[in-house]
């Protein structure tokens, strides 16, 4: 049975905010190879719900950098993952930037119509749009950097609306 366990915005942005500008070596950094923007992220999310989900391929998980679910490193995986997830771990729902929250998550969309590149939330300016909302991430290296200095040809915000847990 499913429960739902929280999710701690605040938890989330503290992580984000620690880890921004280095790399926790609890978990391997991908930047090398294809990027660790969104490994960061879930890195984030998982601070903030400390719940992963060990659904195999369709899963949320990491244990090492052999075996992890392609949601955790992949950007249009983590979105498929976080907009679809009714079992364990975080889940959301595609919003406007005008309703993010600190916490929330963006994927910046490219001029042929892909994601690739996935931030977090770390502060809001209401009303929030680009120049009023600050990010963090891995691979452009960024610590409270504006949304607006990205170049970028759409971006996406997923508000995280909780997370599930396992009651046993």
């Amino acid at each position: 049975m499913l429960i739902e366990s929280g999710y701690s915005r605040q938890k989330a942005v503290n992580y984000a905010l620690n880890w921004a500008l280095s790399r926790n070596p609890r978990y391997y950094d991908f930047e090398d190879i294809g990027g660790d923007c969104t490994n960061f992220i879930s890195q984030c999310l998982f601070a903030g719900c400390g719940v992963m989900n060990y659904s195999g391929d369709y899963g949320w998980y990491y244990i090492s950098q052999d075996d992890r679910a392609p949601a955790w490193t992949s950007v249009e995986y983590l979105q498929r993952f976080l907009l679809n997830n009714d079992g364990t771990a975080v889940y959301g729902e595609m919003t406007e930037l005008s309703g993010l929250r600190p916490g929330d998550v963006i994927q910046l969309r490219n001029d042929e119509g892909r994601f690739y590149h996935t931030m977090i939330v770390s502060f809001v300016f209401y009303p929030a749009r680009p120049e009023n909302i600050y990010t963090c991430s891995h691979t452009y290296d960024a610590r409270n950097r504006l949304l607006s200095s990205y170049n970028y040809a759409a971006a996406q915000g997923i508000r995280i609306l909780g997370a599930r847990r396992e009651l046993h």
